[in-house]
């Protein structure tokens, strides 16, 4: 098992975007990039990768489809966050907050961001 002390950012940005909704890998890549502003682009071979090292750690699985008929007759393959998946992004977003603390108290950045 990988050390989940620190996730990379696209692990993030993925178990950020499914951690309030199922979503195929097409709807990830879209949501990581509104989250980010255009920041982070997912291509496909990372995403797909990364999808694949996150079920491996049992952090995603994959997801029956939802009964939507926009989705009936294509073979769009649905991941969902797991219990350890959302313990991990709860450790990860714990750990971003103290890094984002010290430098609100360095008054490098405010609480509002500027």
């Amino acid at each position: 098992m990988t050390d989940l002390s620190q996730l990379k950012p696209q692990w993030f940005q993925i178990l950020l975007a499914i951690a309030d909704r199922e979503l195929h890998g097409l709807g990830i890549m879209k949501t990581v990039l509104e989250h980010t502003e255009g920041q982070m682009k997912l291509w496909p071979a990372t995403l797909y990768g990364s999808l694949k090292k996150l079920s491996e750690q049992g952090l995603i699985e994959e997801t029956e489809r939802p009964a939507d008929p926009a989705t009936d007759g294509d073979r769009r393959r649905f991941y969902t966050i797991t219990g350890l998946g959302r313990e991990a992004l709860a450790a990860e977003v714990a750990r971003l907050a103290k890094y984002v603390r010290v430098a609100e108290s360095k008054q490098i950045v405010t609480e509002t961001g500027s």
